[in-house]
């Protein structure tokens, strides 16, 4: 049976169908990944959570990379791969999203918030390390251009982008729900992912262990591979728009 056909009979049957997601989606809306050759890390070396949050000169050079990622964030749109993703959830045929992308592109497509499991965070959120609250990237950004270099809270706290940063904890709830969705999972399908990160890179595993079908998109090798049903080495876009194209005809 070919490989589009099989996903798209598997997502008609399931009951609680998962779609996991990683940079490799996002880059086909112009964002870099992390990893590949002139990504980010190779321009960079991270600034860890305890140096964010020690030392002011490594605040100010967290924010300045900030502003240059952000501003590909801001111009970027959501791709055929996004919005055939939402078009699945837009005709009840999704349970959640689990994404290890922080760009928000998800939610632009049409994604419900409470659809989304953000492993890593969202960088569009601005978040106080001391009180918690949120400001939005919008007003930080004004800050940081006027020369505030290091913007701090109304309390006092730091302020930082609403992420994982290299060296901080992951959030607690966000991963026990991907957990715990994954191990109840009829369908779970991996979408521009190489599947390295953990805790994310297990949500897959947990869902073979219960016996869901998985599927995997993505142009290079995962260790996963060897355990799914169905593997794709294409991009996102191009498959997902012909899964749902398969899906919206056999219905």
């Amino acid at each position: 049976m070919d490989a589009i056909k099989k996903i798209a009979d598997k997502i008609k049957q399931g009951d609680k169908n998962i779609v996991f997601t990683g940079a490799g989606i996002s880059t086909e809306s112009g964002i870099p990944d992390y990893r590949s050759q002139g990504g980010i890390w190779d321009k960079f070396r991270p600034v860890y959570f305890d140096e964010f949050m020690s030392s002011r000169k490594a605040r100010e050079e967290y924010w300045r990379r900030w502003q240059e990622l952000y501003r590909g964030i801001r111009q970027a749109q959501p791709n055929a791969g996004h919005t055939s993703i939402a078009r699945l959830y837009q005709t009840g045929l999704l349970e959640a999203v689990i994404t290890q992308n922080v760009d928000g592109l998800h939610q632009e497509s049409g994604l419900a918030d409470e659809k989304i499991i953000e492993l890593h965070g969202n960088t569009r959120r601005i978040r106080c390390m001391s009180c918690r609250n949120i400001t939005s990237s919008a007003e930080t950004q004004k800050r940081l251009q006027s020369g505030d270099a290091a913007p701090e809270c109304e309390c006092g706290g730091y302020l930082k982008p609403d992420t994982i940063s290299f060296g901080q904890a992951m959030p607690v709830v966000e991963v026990e729900k991907a957990a715990a969705l994954s191990q109840t999972c009829d369908f779970f399908m991996v979408v521009g992912s190489t599947l390295l990160v953990q805790p994310a890179a297990h949500m897959p595993v947990y869902a073979r262990q219960n016996n869901a079908f998985l599927a995997i998109v993505n142009l290079s090798e995962t260790p996963c591979d060897n355990m799914c049903d169905v593997l794709i080495r294409e991009k996102a876009g191009e498959v997902l728009q012909q899964i749902v194209r398969e899906v919206e005809n056999s219905t």
